[in-house]
């Protein structure tokens, strides 16, 4: 078996563990990082490079043997990640600060279908499967259209507020951006591959926290305390409406004391989190969802909004927020900032190195 093949395997099995501190295995992922056509092409005439094969996974191959032989391999991989001009989105010409601006134009945040699956799965489960007659499907063209605009502006602003924190990072000295866009390699600091995963604290988990904290989950808990001051909402709603209408009339009432103290127990699991990340951050690995499931080493970026969790939505479009926390992160980041996280997914054990930075709006 080939290097080549050895670290393909490696990878095709999501044992991203055994890349990390073998520099052999980051040669390879830094020729994977630079094997789109048009990188590759870049890479090769910038350094003076020729390869004999015409198709691209077989110059993947050559690549990387070709390089492997090189006492500067690794070198030449370095200054072409290094010069961001290079990555995808600056061949295209993305206007970064075109981009912060259309960003404001979202005004909700809405999965048209369900963010768990693709949306042809979705509208093949909910209409194309449940309707047989042709006039009712024609009567949920405007709610199909509607899902669907939801279901693309929300991905839309997921994808474009990535790319601005992963720009970020990648405009730090330490850091090497993937600049082919990679799976599982976002960017590397300090030779760490890294995958980022902006994402907001999770539902779930303070759920959990809160059925501990407080006895019962947040429906039982708002629920007792507006009965006691005559407050009752109407039973067939679904439970975010309740909690919504819950809140609204405690609120309308002037009982923002019961209010306050669910936002102080929140506040308390946001805190204790902090102080113990590698428990999120297993937790944050065991909960993926199984379509997108990735073992590799992952730096989360946690937006938090206390006074109102459900709007944190919005902070990824503060990039000097965020900014603010990045780059002393970087600054600061050492051979003991990752930390070793072993937990399992479908039966099967893995160990990564990851790590989060909280961002917190009070």
């Amino acid at each position: 078996m080939t290097n080549f093949e050895k670290w393909d395997k490696e990878f095709r099995a999501q044992n991203l563990n055994a890349f990390n501190h073998d520099e052999n295995g980051l040669l390879w992922l830094k020729v994977r990082a630079v094997c789109r056509g048009k990188q590759i092409k870049r890479f090769i005439n910038e350094n003076g490079l020729t390869l004999q094969s015409t198709k691209l996974v077989d110059q993947n191959v050559e690549l990387f043997q070709l390089l492997e032989s090189l006492p500067d391999g690794m070198q030449m991989l370095d200054t072409y990640l290094r010069n961001r001009n290079n990555e995808l989105y600056k061949i295209k010409g993305v206007s970064e600060t075109k981009l912060k601006t259309d960003l404001y134009n979202v005004k909700y945040y809405i999965w048209g279908g369900d963010q768990e699956n693709s949306l042809d799965q979705y509208l093949i489960r909910r209409y194309v499967k449940v309707i047989s007659k042709y006039d009712e499907l024609c009567s949920k063209q405007g709610e199909i259209a509607g899902n669907t605009w939801n279901f693309v502006q929300t991905s839309w602003y997921n994808n474009w507020t990535s790319y601005l924190i992963e720009s970020l990072f990648k405009k730090h000295k330490r850091v090497l951006s993937a600049v082919g866009e990679i799976k599982s390699v976002d960017f590397f600091i300090d030779d760490n591959p890294i995958d980022l995963k902006v994402t907001y604290f999770p539902n779930e988990y303070m759920e959990n926290k809160l059925k501990e904290k407080i006895g019962c989950s947040e429906i039982t808990w708002l629920k007792k305390q507006a009965k006691a001051v005559g407050i009752e909402v109407e039973k067939t709603l679904p439970d975010s409406q309740k909690i919504y209408i819950l809140k609204e009339k405690l609120a309308e009432k002037g009982r923002y004391d019961i209010l306050d103290n669910l936002n102080k127990t929140r506040k308390e699991i946001v805190i204790e989190a902090q102080n113990n990340k590698e428990e999120l951050m297993k937790w944050l690995y065991e909960h993926q969802s199984s379509r997108l499931f990735g073992a590799e080493n992952r730096l989360f970026v946690v937006l938090v909004d206390t006074k109102l969790m459900e709007d944190s939505w919005k902070m990824k479009r503060e990039i000097d927020l965020i900014g603010s926390k990045v780059n002393p992160y970087l600054n600061s980041f050492n051979e003991r900032t990752l930390k070793q996280i072993k937990f399992s997914f479908n039966k099967k054990k893995y160990t990564s190195l990851a790590d989060i930075i909280f961002v917190i709006k009070e």
